[in-house]
């Protein structure tokens, strides 16, 4: 079987597998900045399991599933995954894509439920996308520069938190946050792409924002999850990017 396709079907597997663990985690973020994490399912029963009960199915103790669809997760994620794979072929840094990918598809579920940004999953996902991404960069046949991925993080860090300070109501400083990593991972193929995969944020978030006013659900002051859209912006920039390698 030829090596790419294998690599497909590797990142398809992964991406099941890991984003079957997200529905729990996600449960377990979803709540308001004020409140605990949840520690026990919607029965009452006490969520427990490895890593302090973060990993594992979503199911109490009587078999219900709670959370978000675990299929529909697992789907997404493993499409994700695959994609990647498919752009980035067998390069270094799609061990950094593949790692980060399950992060990410968990920030945009929690953002769309609750709209939150944990601080715990976005500034370790920065850290992260950077130490990879060094990683990768000191492996052969590498597509990318680390050191762009530095000023990519540092300048959409940066951007963000201009447009934070400019328009408070119309970003959380989660955004900003998450912008950390995305600018990491965008900025590993260049400049081009953390622009266009910047762009492509606000667009997709423009087009639901438009969608949902149509369908009458939204008016011009309906507060919307940003994070989710900055997410596949970044996404589509790092295939685009990828591609181009």
């Amino acid at each position: 079987m030829d090596v790419d396709v294998l690599l497909v079907v590797g990142a398809v597997f992964w991406g099941v597998v890991t984003g079957g663990l997200v529905p729990r985690a996600a449960y377990r973020f979803s709540v308001e900045p004020e409140e605990d994490w949840r520690a026990v399912c919607p029965a009452g029963h006490p969520i427990s399991g490895l890593a302090g009960g973060w990993l594992g199915r979503a199911r109490c103790a009587d078999g219900a599933p709670y959370g978000p669809r675990t299929s529909l997760v697992s789907l997404a994620t493993a499409l994700v995954c695959a994609a990647l794979a498919a752009a980035t072929g067998a390069r270094p840094e799609l061990a950094a894509w593949l790692l980060l990918a399950p992060v990410g598809v968990l920030l945009a579920t929690v953002d769309f439920r609750v709209r939150r940004l944990p601080d715990v999953l976005t500034l370790p996902l920065a850290a992260a996308a950077l130490a990879l991404l060094g990683l990768a960069a000191l492996a052969p046949e590498h597509a990318g520069q680390w050191r762009a991925a530095l000023f990519g993080t540092l300048t959409l860090g940066c951007g963000y938190a201009v447009l934070f300070l400019v328009n408070p109501n119309g970003m959380g400083f989660g955004d900003v946050k998450l912008a950390l990593g995305l600018g990491a991972v965008l900025g590993w193929y260049g400049w081009g792409v953390l622009l266009l995969g910047s762009f492509a944020g606000f667009l997709f978030a423009a087009l639901y924002g438009a969608g949902l006013a149509i369908a009458r659900r939204a008016g011009r002051r309906t507060a919307i999850p940003f994070g989710p859209f900055l997410l596949a912006g970044a996404l589509a920039g790092v295939l685009m990017g990828a591609y181009a390698a």
